[in-house]
């Protein structure tokens, strides 16, 4: 590991540190925390000046860089050589690599990249207090990152926007009066979507792109299995199986990235280390930011009611029936109590709702039930992490876990249709048969059913298929790829393919 590398590691594990010492404390215990910020504050700055700089000098085929693929540099791709590009803002959850993402394509696609964030630099928002005019903010901004900024050659980088809502406003100006220079800002659905309380948005004036968690196909590139995700790529197509000894390889993968999750930090540990307890304790990491962040975004009367919710949700994956339920929240919970911190969950990009829908009709959204509906959480890492999920027990299905399979199955496959784009809804007849998932496929409305084993025998499935005749069904489950009486048969690692 080289000495870019390095920082790269401090950085991260320090701005971990300065959030936890932003809590509130005791006067007893004031002093040596202002120290000990004081010198976190040294130490951040140097992101500032270290990390836009690095070049590609400080990657010269290090592994730990190389193998971090993400698709969303396609979409940034296609975003830079658009003649009608606005500034763009990319949102996800905390540690989704929306910073590594951007700073890769500035290091690949452009001279230089000028770096501001507006966490670990809060004087940074004076200079957008005193006005946001593009022509009075670039020669300060070339001034405080110590690089000229050049239209169309420069990629400038808002990093930790919500922090500075004048900034997200300036964006408006970018757009209408100095459309030539390159502007990314980055920022939680949290602050972008909740925190803004004083600025207008700067709606229509911007582009704008979640980032999710790395999906199984990123996964396997970072493991080097790019080969094998391509030839997966290619029997689905052709609904011919996988060779038998890849397809087991196949499903070790699935199952390996089930207990990693797609967070981009445990990716690159686990193929450098293949450590699980390592992976988890940088999970247990994340959700902890996760609960600092319920206590730093949110009003006190809701901090309480959404850490309640959180905890319930993965509960509520554990049973038969996913629907959620408010009143296995806590006795005698109601919508009106938890409605507003369930939002909270979903804009963080923490979780996700997905609601029945009453009709097969299009448009789908118009035929929801807006009563009904499943909570899944964005990533499976995270998720067997806060079940304290055993490595082996997810790597060999044990029974002791055979009322969680389902649901965590469930849960992976919305992960993947919702990173490629997908809508999801579910569907439930009078008389109870359910189908996990429908989605508007290539301008059809296509069942899915998910089955966490190789037993896909599917009453449900035939029902559904009885009464709507889709032009075709898929079937997710552990068995290899088919075709067969309108049924896709899909392998559980494949769902990216979808």
């Amino acid at each position: 590991m080289n000495i870019c590398n390095t920082i790269v590691i401090v950085i991260g594990i320090t701005k971990y540190c300065f959030r936890l010492l932003q809590e509130p404390h005791t006067a007893a215990s004031a002093r040596p925390k202002t120290k000990f910020l004081m010198s976190l504050t040294i130490v951040l700055s140097m992101e500032e000046i270290l990390l836009p700089t690095m070049g590609s000098s400080c990657f010269p085929g290090d592994k730990e860089h190389s193998f971090m693929y993400r698709k969303i540099i396609g979409y940034l791709e296609a975003w830079k050589d658009n003649a009608h590009r606005k500034p763009l803002i990319l949102q996800g959850a905390r540690q989704v690599g929306k910073t590594y993402s951007i700073l890769e394509f500035g290091r690949t696609h452009y001279e230089n990249v000028a770096y501001f964030n507006f966490e670990t630099n809060p004087r940074l928002s004076e200079t957008f207090e005193e006005n946001i005019s593009p022509d009075y903010l670039i020669p300060i901004l070339s001034h405080i990152a110590g690089q000229t900024i050049v239209r169309e050659k420069t990629l400038v980088v808002f990093d930790e926007v919500q922090l500075c809502e004048r900034a997200l406003t300036s964006l408006k100006y970018f757009c209408e009066n100095a459309p030539d220079y390159h502007i990314i800002a980055a920022g939680s659905l949290l602050g972008v979507a909740v925190n803004r309380t004083k600025f207008s948005f700067p709606v229509g004036k911007v582009d704008m792109k979640t980032l999710y968690p790395m999906d199984l196909e990123e996964f396997m590139y970072a493991m080097g299995e790019e080969a094998l995700a391509g030839q997966i790529r290619k029997c689905f197509a052709a609904d011919t199986p996988l060779p038998a000894a890849l397809h087991g390889a196949a499903m070790q993968l699935y199952r390996q990235y089930l207990i990693v999750g797609g967070m981009p930090e445990c990716v690159m540990q686990f193929a450098g280390t293949k450590d699980y307890i390592l992976i988890r304790h940088t999970q247990d990491t994340i959700l902890a930011s996760y609960l600092n962040d319920m206590s730093k975004y949110n009003s006190l009367n809701e901090i309480k009611k959404t850490r309640l919710a959180y905890d319930n949700i993965t509960v509520q994956l554990s049973r038969k029936n996913t629907r959620f339920q408010y009143k296995l929240i806590k006795k005698g919970g109601r919508a009106s109590e938890f409605e507003n911190a369930i939002e909270w969950l979903c804009l963080s990009g923490i979780v996700s709702q997905v609601y029945k829908v009453e009709q097969i009709k299009k448009p789908l959204e118009n035929y929801r039930d807006i009563d009904a509906f499943k909570i899944y959480v964005s990533d499976l890492g995270l998720l067997c992490a806060k079940k304290d999920l055993a490595a082996n027990d997810v790597l060999y299905m044990v029974e002791e876990i055979n009322d969680f399979k389902g649901g965590m199955a469930e849960n992976y496959v919305n992960v993947q249709l919702g990173i490629n784009g997908y809508n999801t809804y579910y569907w439930e007849s009078e008389r109870g048969a359910e189908i996990d998932f429908i989605i508007q496929r290539e301008g059809k409305l296509i069942p899915i059913e998910v089955k966490s084993a190789d037993n896909t025998r599917a009453k449900s499935l035939k029902v559904y298929m009885e009464t709507y005749k889709p032009e075709y069904a898929i079937k997710l489950s552990a068995r290899n790829f088919g075709f067969e009486n309108g049924k896709k048969t899909v392998p559980l690692y494949a769902a990216f393919c979808i």
